[in-house]
């Protein structure tokens, strides 16, 4: 597995080597050892699986309590991937890094714990998987406004994208909670 980084220090992109011939490939998508070892030390204890269509936009989500890192790769299609660093203390607070994942270049992204996270489907439909360090809390989870325009994330858009209503009420960034690492 090769690390790639990204602007953002602790947001790593991760590719796999793989083997493949004219009947179809193989590779690892993880090992807990190694992710320790050269990523972080985390351990992943749930395991998500989303499929949307073309135009849909999943985000910018992230919960304050059971904080969770995420270990995210599309099995099926294409997404535009968004991490956004929502840690008040960071060097990188309030940045942005966007990666195309898709199901051709089986990349993976990498998204500690505080950061808002989201997608943006660029294929007529995807599935995404990701692990998660910790449990979902619908209690704790929080919507940062995908098109805000402090963040100013440069989604490529094709129209209006499809947002959920709790995607639509997601907060700016001058009034969300931020994690005070």
């Amino acid at each position: 597995m090769k690390i790639i980084d990204t602007k953002i220090p602790d947001v790593k992109l991760l590719e796999p080597t793989v083997f493949g011939d004219d009947r179809g490939f193989f590779m690892e998508t993880f090992r807990d050892q190694w992710f320790k070892e050269n990523v972080a030390e985390r351990t992943f204890v749930q395991e998500n699986h989303s499929k949307s269509i073309k135009g849909v936009l999943r985000g910018l989500h992230y919960q304050t309590e059971n904080t969770q890192g995420k270990l995210v790769r599309v099995i099926r299609g294409a997404v535009f991937d968004v991490a956004v660093d929502m840690r008040r203390n960071s060097p990188t607070f309030g940045q942005w890094v966007g990666e195309i994942l898709s199901a051709e270049n089986k990349r993976q992204l990498w998204v500690p714990e505080g950061f808002a996270h989201g997608f943006y489907v660029i294929s007529d439909e995807a599935e995404f998987v990701y692990k998660c360090t910790d449990y979902y809390n619908p209690k704790a989870e929080h919507s940062l406004l995908w098109n805000d325009a402090t963040v100013n994330v440069e989604w490529p858009l094709e129209g209006e994208p499809s947002l959920s209503a709790k995607d639509l009420a997601g907060k700016h960034f001058a009034e969300a909670i931020f994690f005070n690492n």
